[in-house]
């Protein structure tokens, strides 16, 4: 296929291929919900899809805005914090975003602790906040965005929401005060939305090229629409091989980049897959692993334990490598067959070689190559796991968009937090935790 990434099959089936029957099942399914998708015959849901083709304008606008700042700190939570961690990594990097102008923070669990290391960084510096939340309530964002208000002594100048165009608190606190905001269209979702201003602003005001990260992701759009000839679309032969091994009794997906700047990526997938596919008693459970370092910590049961793991190993080409010197000790010599090869060079040798293991065992192993970590590329590679997943989720005959299982979790918590109208919540769940407490050591 065109593009940066490439895909490979061949051990995506382990050691039982399916019957002839099961897979003419399964590429029916597939066949089915790629005709729902590409003509959009549930629309409500669907903005994503259109988010390669979004104007820049207002983003570029507010992330020259937000350069201004010594720091600014995002608050917002699950889809509205993970991509933003995503983008970054993979892209700037992990040590130095503390250390820029604008620095970056981002307050998305409301731990009390996490929020006084934050508050110790800023404090003494010129900061902005930016809030994310389609509507203003979601508690663990809200919580967070009043304490961060209270200590910029309420200068709503100095405040961007990104929220619902319309409706909702945060789009009415817009309106009373007349703060900064940008549109989170109403028909995408919150684990969709890395590509809208959710996650592109900030990594517009840190210098990332997100122009090329739509342009990866729009190339990678019309390529999975242009062929929805099974043979040849990758996100249909990935999506089938997991609903094969769902039903096969492999009921777990690892997905093992071998980068440390993609560690936050297999973050991002998680939930992306989890929550989409999580439902009436379906979906497969989604795991994180890095490479090489979890070969030291989980392969052993990749290898060895229970046969119920589809694995996705995602292969990274380096920009430029670090050759291992020769050390001139003795004690050294025997492994001195190291001296003269690149580290890059080793890393990829070792997603060969665990690849190559697993499929060697039996496992059932998919394999992406990235020619490189580029803004175009992790466009690519972002849009292809939208589209795989959605797929994967209307091939299952459930709903990829919706969460009715965190909505419960919202709900109990806004009636133990007193909201009015949730008091039957409260009190449901007071009674089940109970239960657990029964019997306490």
């Amino acid at each position: 296929m065109e593009g940066s990434l490439r895909f490979a099959f061949g051990a995506a089936w382990g050691r039982d291929l399916p019957t002839g029957e099961v897979l003419a099942s399964l590429r029916g399914s597939l066949e089915s919900a790629f005709v729902s998708l590409s003509s959009r015959a549930n629309p409500s849901w669907l903005g994503w899809m259109d988010l390669p083709d979004q104007p820049l304008d207002q983003i570029l606008e507010a992330a020259r805005w937000l350069q201004g700042f010594d720091a600014f700190v995002q608050v917002g939570i699950g889809g509205s914090a993970l991509g933003n961690l995503m983008l970054h990594q993979a892209l700037v990097g992990d040590l130095v975003l503390a250390d820029r102008r604008p620095a970056f923070f981002l307050a998305d669990n409301p731990d009390p602790m996490k929020l006084e290391e934050i508050w110790a960084k800023v404090k003494d510096t010129d900061f902005a906040l930016v809030g994310v939340s389609k509507s203003g309530s979601t508690a663990e964002t809200t919580s967070q965005f009043m304490w961060f208000l209270q200590r910029l002594g309420y200068a709503t100048d100095r405040v961007l929401l990104i929220t619902d165009p319309q409706g909702g608190v945060f789009r009415a606190f817009v309106n009373e005060t007349g703060c900064r905001s940008l549109p989170l269209r109403s028909d995408v979702g919150g684990r969709y939305s890395v590509l809208s201003p959710v996650g592109l602003l900030s990594a517009a005001a840190l210098g990332v090229d997100v122009a090329g990260i739509l342009k990866g992701a729009r190339s990678m759009r019309d390529m999975l629409l242009a062929d929805g000839a099974f043979d040849f679309n990758p996100a249909m032969r990935l999506a089938c091989a997991h609903l094969y091994h769902e039903i096969s009794g492999r009921p777990i997906a690892v997905i093992m980049p071998y980068s440390s700047r993609l560690e936050r990526f297999a973050e991002w997938f998680a939930q992306l897959w989890g929550e989409s596919l999580g439902k009436a008693g379906r979906g497969t459970t989604p795991v994180r692993a890095l490479g090489a370092i979890d070969q030291h910590s989980q392969v052993q049961l990749y290898m060895e334990g229970p046969d119920d793991k589809f694995f996705t190993l995602i292969d990274v080409k380096f920009p430029s490598d670090q050759v291992i010197p020769q050390v001139p000790f003795k004690s050294l010599e025997p492994i001195g067959y190291l001296a003269g090869h690149g580290l890059g060079e080793m890393l990829r040798s070792e997603a060969m070689a665990t690849a190559a293991s697993l499929a060697g065992q039996g496992r059932p192993v998919a394999w992406i190559e990235m020619e490189g970590l580029t803004p175009e590329s992790l466009g690519e590679l972002i849009f292809f796991y939208e589209f795989t997943t959605a797929l994967t989720g209307l091939a299952m005959g459930i709903d990829p968009f919706d969460q009715p299982g965190v909505e419960q979790g919202k709900r109990y918590t806004y009636g133990l937090m007193g909201r009015q109208g949730f008091e039957q919540d409260a009190k449901r769940a007071r009674e089940s935790f109970g239960q657990i407490m029964n019997d306490v050591i």
